[in-house]
């Protein structure tokens, strides 16, 4: 069995996994408009942590995650051989190093905690976090690590906002997931941590069992989601196959839910295919924004908060269907046990990934 637990989320919201349930919980979000932020000047909705600064911001984030991972498992794991730390981030310290914005925190990481092995960095777009939970999870059914700590971490910065201003995908209000009035994304930025990890003695706090999932590229587009949801259906699909789950068995699915017209369409879609629709669903994306390559752990971390507090979360910002296919989004919270859950991640360049979450 593989075992995921020690969840750690560094938002606007809190600073460990348990303030930001209580902020989820109570229906607060990380969104606040931020003045003379734009290309141009405007003021945009952003989910930013107001109160990191200076030219190290993602380092500060990578260090705030890691050492709330040490208090909650034994403190020889970071030390064992047999232990990997993978970093997921789609642009890193972009902002400072241009030409590699991952290798002053990565080396900085392994002195400071005195890892014994050189980290991984995935990249790939906003599949990243999903990603990068799943090679852990390979990782530990292969037997070539005991341990895995993974980091998803993002900053806003010019560069992505810029970006995603030049696609016309910015939202001029706090993004609202899968509703008929969504018109783009929110930027967040913040970053999660879990240990997935082949025994069950290192964590201080039960975990819950990861069942590691696969990932799907259906090459559509450079920045434009599958018509047809090909690479999430497949994705999906297959994960289910390759851990015996039947769709039955899902109780809940956490999905991307960018809140961008064609994004949330291909999902619905896709989720209606693999016969899924009536599955409650929610995006986690009005609460923290788009956190990019932390999305994926960051929303994985939030989902297992909701297994062990026994409620579904409702999806904010939604009010009214705005899809083809009718899907479940969850419009209010619900007190309700969670056995299985399905998270799913869609991306830039057509890649998609899912893994699921059970309770021992």
């Amino acid at each position: 069995m593989t075992y995921i637990g020690a969840e750690v989320i560094v938002s606007p919201l809190g600073e460990t996994a348990e303030e930001n349930w209580l902020a989820l919980s109570d229906d607060q979000s990380g969104i606040t408009l931020v003045e003379d932020v734009g290309y141009n000047q405007e003021n945009i909705y952003l989910s930013k942590i107001l109160s990191l600064s200076g030219q190290n911001r993602f380092h500060q984030l990578v260090v705030k995650a890691l050492s709330e991972i040490q208090q909650q498992i034994d403190p020889q794991v970071f030390g064992s051989k047999k232990t990997l730390v993978i970093l997921s981030s789609t642009k890193g310290a972009l902002y400072s190093n241009v030409t590699d914005q991952f290798e002053s925190c990565v080396s900085a990481i392994v002195q400071q905690f005195g890892l014994a092995n050189q980290p991984v960095v995935i990249s790939n777009a906003c599949i990243s976090g999903v990603l990068a939970i799943n090679t852990a999870g390979n990782f530990i059914r292969e037997k070539i690590y005991d341990n895995v700590i993974v980091v998803g971490c993002d900053i806003i910065s010019d560069f992505v906002l810029y970006g995603f201003q030049c696609l016309f995908a910015i939202s001029n209000q706090p993004c609202v997931p899968f509703d008929t009035t969504r018109n783009g994304i929110t930027l967040g930025e913040g970053c999660g941590a879990v240990v997935v990890s082949a025994s069950k003695e290192i964590f201080h706090k039960q975990p819950l069992q990861l069942l590691t999932g696969t990932s799907a590229n259906d090459a559509n587009h450079i920045s434009g989601p599958s018509r047809t949801g090909e690479g999430l259906f497949r994705s999906v699909t297959k994960t289910l196959q390759m851990n015996k789950v039947d769709k039955g068995e899902i109780d809940f699915v956490s999905a991307h839910g960018t809140a961008t017209v064609y994004n949330d369409e291909m999902e619905a879609i896709a989720f209606d295919r693999a016969e899924l629709s009536h599955i409650p669903l929610n995006s986690f994306k009005g609460y923290f924004g788009h956190t990019l390559g932390a999305a994926g752990v960051i929303e994985t971390a939030a989902s297992m908060q909701m297994i062990r507090n026994a409620t579904l979360l409702k999806s904010k910002g939604f009010a009214k269907p705005g899809t083809s296919k009718l899907i479940n989004v969850i419009e209010k919270n619900e007190v309700k046990s969670l056995q299985t859950i399905l998270k799913t991640a869609s991306g830039f360049g057509g890649g998609n990934a899912s893994l699921m979450i059970r309770n021992l």
